[in-house]
Formats: structure tokens, C-alpha cells, sequence
């Protein structure tokens, strides 16, 4: 088990879990574009006649074309999930910001947005059968918490650092948006031949994030005796887990490696353990590897 009792908690975990996601507004706006292009003038005159009767009735019609902007908001609720969420973000804080520090830079760390249900990011809407996801737009991490069940339960990896790997592997996504790495392999994606080339710089771009998770884990570890026999273990369960030839397989799916857009499950363990055993981001370059 993670010995992931904090002494801090971090300014970088916003909790909306309960919030209802601000994705009504788009739907109501498409209604109005749709009454008015069909039924012109009277269109006008019957949403004015709906938005009366709703005044009389105490509901502003205004809100409920608009919206909102942003997500709704929650109360914060001190539970254990959010408890350990709060300490793998600040142990990812505290090795990434040690390691910027070695070269001279500083770091600038994402923030995390736990979730029920769903969620809107610059990214768009997502749903909590998304999965966890960083989003480069606003420089966030989502994750619904329910995650962490899914993870155990569906995909057979549980403990306490199977889900912190997912979080460490979310802010390597962060790392290679600060670095520069995730422009370019956007770039390369658009000038790709074919969706099959575009999948392999995705697939290099998720096994660095993977190697990335190893590296915090090594720091961790390094730093303030952090994992406890067995965590390793869970983190290579997990990354195995998720692997796109064992969620093909398990699918009932046929395997089609040129579809893969994270690696297969021998492929996470093996950039997993390369930045685990070495605390190097260096040995985390997957996009000029020979073999992934």
C-alpha cells in the first residue's frame, strides 16, 4: 500500500464531484437556432409566449437557454478518495518540481478535477466511461473517482498504486504539454500517411507518458520512502490491464495492432519499469526508441 498519508494539501484539486456538467446550454441554444430557422417570425413569437409563461411561473427562461459557463459547483467533500487524490498530486508536485529544478526551469504543475458522472473541459464534454484524461487545452486532469472501482473490479489491477499510476501517468500527459512534446507529435499527426502512422505517434506519446509514472514512482521513493512491497506489482497490473491488445481481446475484438492508440499491455510494463528503474526522464524517449 502507498504510504500516501499527507502533511499538505494541494492547491491544484478542485472537487466537483455532485456538480452537474454545463452541457445543457449547447443543446438549448440549438433548439432555439432550430424554431426560428423553421418558423421564422412566429418562431419568435412562440418562444416569447413559452418564455412569458415561464416567468409567471417563477423560472427564468434566460437561465435555461444560457446555462452556464463553467461547471456548477459542489461541495467539497473530505473523503478517503479525495484524501489520496490530494497526496499523489502532491507527491507528482513535489518529484516534478525537484526535477524542472535540475534543469534550471520551473515547474508549473496541472490541476486536478475529480468528478461524478460527467464533465466539461476545454477539451469538450466527457462522460465518467471516458476514463481518466488530461485535457492540453486548459492544462487539467479529470478524473471521476468511481475510476478507481472500475480499475480494481473490471480491469482486475487493484490497490492503492494501481491508482495512483493512472494519476502519475495523466501528469506525464501535462509534462510533455509543457515541454513541448505534445505540439509536436500533433504536428507529425497531421502530416502523417494515414491513420495507422498517426496511431503510432499516439501510441509513443502514451508509453512516455507511462515511463514518466515510473520515473515519479522512482523519485517518490527515492526521496521519502514512499511504496510499500507490492506497489510496483499493482502499477505493472494496471499498465498490463489497459493495454489496447488485452482491452481488444477481452472485447471479444479481433487484434489489430494498427489501431492501437496506447500500447499493449507488454509495452506499458516495459516503459513503466524503464523510468522506474532509472528516475531518468531520458530513458523515457519513446519517439526515437528502436523497439517499443
Amino acid at each position: 500500500m502507498v504510504k500516501w498519508q499527507q502533511r499538505r494539501k494541494s492547491d491544484n484539486v478542485e472537487d466537483r464531484r455532485g456538480a452537474r456538467a454545463a452541457g445543457g446550454a449547447g443543446l438549448a441554444f440549438m433548439l432555439v437556432r432550430l424554431i426560428i430557422g423553421r418558423f421564422g417570425i412566429r418562431g419568435v413569437l412562440l418562444l416569447a409566449l413559452v418564455g412569458g409563461g415561464l416567468y409567471v411561473m417563477g423560472v427564468n427562461p434566460m437561465g435555461l437557454l444560457q446555462g452556464s459557463a463553467g461547471p456548477q459547483t459542489a461541495q467539497p467533500v473530505d473523503d478517503e478518495a479525495s484524501q489520496f487524490v490530494n497526496d499523489i498530486v502532491v507527491e507528482t508536485e513535489n518529484v516534478w518540481t525537484r526535477i524542472f529544478a535540475e534543469g534550471n526551469s520551473t515547474y508549473a504543475p496541472p490541476k486536478l478535477i475529480m468528478f461524478s458522472g460527467s464533465v466539461t473541459s476545454a477539451c469538450g464534454y466527457a462522460s465518467a466511461a471516458s476514463g481518466p484524461f488530461y485535457c492540453p487545452a486548459d492544462r487539467q486532469v479529470y478524473l471521476d473517482t468511481s475510476f478507481f472501482n472500475e480499475l480494481s473490479k473490471r480491469f482486475g489491477a487493484p490497490g492503492d498504486f494501481a491508482a495512483a499510476y493512472v494519476i502519475a501517468h495523466e501528469v506525464g500527459h501535462h509534462i510533455q504539454t509543457i515541454t513541448g512534446v505534445s505540439r509536436q507529435v500533433r504536428s507529425a499527426q497531421q502530416r502523417a500517411r494515414g491513420e495507422a502512422e498517426a496511431n503510432l505517434y499516439q501510441v509513443k506519446m502514451e508509453l512516455q507518458a507511462d515511463c514518466y509514472a515510473g520515473v515519479w514512482a522512482n523519485r517518490a521513493e527515492r526521496t521519502r520512502d514512499y511504496l510499500d512491497d507490492g506497489d510496483i506489482e499493482e502499477g505493472l497490473r494496471a499498465a498490463g490491464a489497459i493495454g489496447d491488445d488485452t482491452l481488444q481481446r477481452n472485447a471479444g475484438r479481433r487484434i489489430t495492432p494498427e489501431s492501437f492508440t496506447h500500447g499493449t499491455s507488454a509495452q506499458r510494463q516495459r516503459w513503466f519499469t524503464a523510468g522506474f528503474r532509472t528516475g531518468d526522464v531520458s530513458a523515457c524517449d519513446t519517439f526515437n526508441a528502436r523497439n517499443l
